[in-house]
């Protein structure tokens, strides 16, 4: 397609920038490139927003001050982000213009990928919006909501408020299981009841999820879920194991495996995190920090190797007769090395030489700097994922506040 003048205008959002149509082919901007490709109309305007054929102007409903700073880019050869612009959105501008990551500076391209990895990495992970051709009844649809999403309607919160009022019995009645006063025949009775009566609760609650969910797979995958197995499993085991063995039996009165079994149920502590937002902030937390977590476990790590042979060396190497029996080895003195770093200091080990107790000070010096380095990150990843965990818990509650009112 020919175009009427040497001149070309492009309209981005109100702003009008001209170039030679010469020029315009060598722009590094695909989406400007192909407008000379075009060989009708219709297909200028698949490019465009509008094409005014007296002026030669060609429209774009885009940002422009995105616009000015990848026209910087294409004279000066360096782009980065437009200040107090979301960078996702500055993204989302530059594949427009066919533009990709890699033209960032380095500096901008390491602060998109933090944000991608931000924004598309969550604990817990929404449902895929479905196809309208997928058969699934809006009863249906309902009853996941009401058992996934506790902010979703009145019945959600209820259900959420039962099940919380469970896990909390469940929590009790466990931890009194372990007081002297607790096992008697009468009460070991009582506390079989309850314990039957909050398991057969969460199995009922389990099963239902997993029958409404719509990716059974990613159902089964899910952090929480996982938790929630490991939590009722070990129930069924003890009473197969019962019923097996006898309520007596030797196996069933020195089975170590039962009692481990049964402690696992404390993992239902976890499942608090369904309906507390601090619990949820946290495993978010977590999720996205796990590189700030393994530099942490890293410098731990290397300065534990190296204060403990050194501890080790001052304290019963140089004098293994007369030495400190406490540093006989290494991984013995790692223990010590840790207690230091984190600045507990049990007092059961301790050097007693002057070079010991000197590398004992720059010991918990490293220490409390190593342990402060990655801290900010993983702090202002938490204020993050609060903030936008409390932003998506008022948009469920104001759409809660719409339903009740309607």
């Amino acid at each position: 397609m020919k175009f009427g003048s040497r001149l070309c205008t492009l309209n981005v959002g109100g702003r009008r920038f001209s170039f030679p149509v010469d020029l315009m082919k060598r722009l590094p901007l695909r989406r400007l490139s192909q407008l000379h490709r075009c060989m009708s109309e219709s297909e200028l305007l698949e490019l465009c927003d509008d094409y005014d054929r007296d002026s030669n102007e060609f429209f774009f409903d885009r940002h422009s001050e995105a616009f000015s700073f990848i026209m910087l880019y294409v004279q000066h050869g360096k782009l980065r982000f437009v200040p107090h612009m979301c960078e996702l959105s500055f993204y989302n501008e530059m594949l427009y213009w066919g533009l990709e990551s890699s033209d960032l500076q380095p500096c901008c391209q390491r602060h998109l990928d933090d944000r991608m990895s931000d924004c598309f990495v969550h604990f817990f992970p929404e449902e895929r919006p479905r196809s309208p051709e997928e058969p699934r009844s809006r009863w249906l649809e309902r009853i996941r909501r009401t058992f996934e999403e506790p902010t979703s309607s009145v019945v959600a919160q209820i259900l959420a408020s039962v099940s919380m009022l469970f896990v909390v019995i469940s929590m009790v009645m466990l931890c009194a299981s372990t007081l002297p006063d607790w096992k008697t025949a009468e009460t070991l009775d009582q506390h079989r009841i309850i314990e039957a009566v909050c398991i057969g609760w969460f199995t009922v609650e389990c099963i239902v999820r997993f029958l409404v969910s719509v990716d059974k797979w990613e159902f089964v995958r899910r952090p929480l879920n996982i938790i929630d197995l490991l939590a009722i499993t070990p129930y069924y085991v003890s009473v197969t194991m019962t019923i097996l063995t006898g309520e007596n039996s030797q196996l069933q009165r020195a089975g170590v495996s039962l009692r481990v079994l049964r402690i696992m149920r404390i993992f239902w502590v976890i499942k608090l995190a369904r309906h507390f937002l601090g619990l949820q902030t946290l495993g978010l937390t977590l999720r996205r920090c796990y590189r700030e977590l393994m530099m942490l476990l890293v410098f731990v790590c290397v300065a534990m190797a190296i204060f403990s042979a050194l501890a080790q060396l001052l304290e019963h190497g140089l004098d293994p007769e007369a030495g400190n029996e406490d540093y006989t080895s290494i991984p013995g003195a790692c223990w010590w090395v840790i207690i230091s770093m984190t600045t507990v200091g049990y007092g059961d080990m301790y050097p007693v030489t002057v070079a010991g107790r000197v590398l004992g000070g720059v010991c918990v010096v490293s220490g409390i700097v190593l342990l402060a380095l990655p801290i900010t990150f993983i702090y202002h990843s938490f204020i993050q994922c609060y903030h936008e965990l409390k932003v998506r818990s008022t948009r469920c509650c104001n759409s809660l506040s719409a339903e009740f009112i309607s």
